[in-house]
C-alpha cells in the first residue's frame, strides 16, 4: 500500500481529481490524504477575497469535498516558502524590469517541491497528484511531460520547469478529461465546489494590481521617468518602470496620435521604451536558465513549437543551444512582444520537452 497527497485549492480541479484520486485508491488498498495549502495571507473581506485561494472559504470548500470523498483532510502552511521562492521572486523580477511568472515557480517549488518533501516527511506520501491539465508518461526511459486532453485548458505551459524526479512523483488524474467533463462529474458527485468559478488572478493580488504589493514588498511606490520612442526622444512620463510591461498600450498617458506600446523597460535608468505595435514582432528570442524535462535537449540544434504566454499561439521554431545554458529560438512566423521574464516553452507532437526564461528578442 501507498499513500497519495492530494492538493487541494478548493477549486473544481483540485476535487475532481482528489475525488477520483481516492477512487483508484479504493481499488488499488492505496490511501489517499487531501491536503490544503495556506501559500499567503488572505485578502481582507471583500469581493477580492473570495478570488483568493487562501481565502477561509476556499479551505472549508477543500474540507468539504474531502468530507465528502472520505479521505482525511490537513491545512498546511506554506507561507514562508511561498513568499521567500515566489512572491520574493515576483516583486524582484518587476524591479529587475522583467515580467515574472509565479505560477510557473509555485509549480516547481511549491507544489512539486515544498509539498512533496513535506507529504513524504509527514505522511510517508510516494506522489502529490493535483488537478492540472497536464499528462505524462514514461517513454524510452524517461518520464514525459505531455499535453492535456482537452487542449483549451492544457497547463503544461505551467509545468515545463518540472524535472524527472518531480514528474515521477506527479499525479494529474483529469488530464484525460475536458473542463466540461470535470463540472459534470463534480456535479453528479454532488461536490460543492461544482460550480466554482475559474481563477482568473495571481492568488496572492486577486485585485490584479501588483503596484500595492511592490510598495509593500519592496518599498517601491515608483519614481517618476521618460518615455521615449526608439531614437530616445521624450515622449511622456511614467510613474514608475515597474509599474508597466513589455506589451502593454493603455495607461501610458500619451497622446501621440499613433497607438504606441511598451517595447522595453529599462530599469537601469528608469526609463521605458515604445514603439508601434509591428516593431514588437520579432523572429529570434534568445532565453536562459534553459530547462528539459527528460533531462537532456534532442539535440544542439532541433525544430520545435514554441509558445511564449499560456494561451498564445505556438509557432515553428528552430532552436540552438546557445553558450552556457542559453538558447537562441528563430521562428518560422513573427511573434508578438516577446516579455523578458516570460517563459519560451517548447513541444515536439503532445510533448512539452520544457524550456527557458526569455533574455530579450535578438
Amino acid at each position: 500500500m501507498s499513500r497519495l497527497v492530494a492538493a487541494m485549492s478548493g477549486g473544481v480541479d483540485s476535487s475532481v481529481a482528489a475525488a477520483l484520486l481516492a477512487r483508484q485508491a479504493a481499488e488499488t488498498g492505496d490511501e489517499v490524504v487531501g491536503v490544503w495549502m495556506r501559500l499567503a495571507e488572505p485578502a481582507a473581506e471583500g469581493p477580492e477575497s473570495s478570488r483568493s485561494c487562501c481565502s477561509p472559504a476556499a479551505a472549508d470548500d477543500a474540507r468539504r469535498v474531502a468530507e465528502l470523498i472520505g479521505i482525511p483532510f490537513f491545512a498546511m502552511n506554506v507561507e514562508a516558502a511561498f513568499g521567500e521562492r515566489v512572491i520574493d521572486a515576483f516583486a524582484d523580477a518587476y524591479l529587475d524590469g522583467t515580467t515574472p511568472n509565479p505560477c510557473q515557480l509555485c509549480n516547481q517549488q511549491i507544489k512539486f517541491d515544498e509539498l512533496l518533501r513535506r507529504a513524504r516527511s509527514a505522511y510517508d506520501a510516494s506522489a502529490v497528484a493535483t488537478g492540472h491539465y497536464a499528462r505524462r508518461e514514461y517513454r524510452a526511459g524517461s518520464w514525459r511531460l505531455l499535453r492535456a486532453a482537452d487542449p483549451a485548458k492544457d497547463q503544461t505551459y505551467f509545468l515545463w520547469g518540472l524535472d524527472q524526479a518531480q514528474l515521477e512523483a506527479s499525479r494529474f488524474p483529469i488530464g484525460e478529461m475536458t473542463k466540461p467533463a470535470v463540472r459534470a462529474l463534480a456535479a453528479e458527485l454532488g461536490l460543492p465546489t461544482a460550480a466554482t468559478p475559474d481563477s482568473q488572478e495571481i492568488c496572492f493580488v486577486p485585485s490584479g494590481d501588483y503596484r500595492a504589493l511592490l510598495a509593500e514588498r519592496r518599498g517601491y511606490a515608483g519614481t517618476p521617468g521618460p518615455i521615449v520612442d526608439a531614437a530616445g526622444e521624450r515622449l511622456g512620463t511614467h510613474s514608475g518602470y515597474a509599474h508597466v510591461t513589455v506589451g502593454q498600450r493603455h495607461g501610458l498617458g500619451l497622446a501621440t496620435g499613433e497607438a504606441l506600446y511598451v517595447r522595453e523597460v529599462r530599469a537601469a535608468d528608469n526609463a521605458v521604451v515604445v514603439a508601434p505595435r509591428a516593431d514588437l514582432a520579432t523572429t529570434r528570442i534568445r532565453a536562459d536558465r534553459r530547462h528539459f524535462v527528460a533531462g537532456e535537449p534532442p539535440a544542439g540544434r532541433f525544430e520545435a513549437s514554441l509558445r511564449i504566454r499560456h494561451r498564445a499561439t505556438e509557432v515553428r521554431a528552430a532552436v540552438t543551444l546557445d553558450a552556457d545554458d542559453r538558447l537562441l529560438i528563430e521562428t518560422e512566423a513573427p511573434v508578438w512582444a516577446p516579455a523578458p521574464g516570460q517563459a519560451a516553452v517548447l513541444y515536439v507532437g503532445d510533448e512539452c520537452l520544457g524550456g527557458a526564461r526569455i533574455i530579450r528578442p535578438s
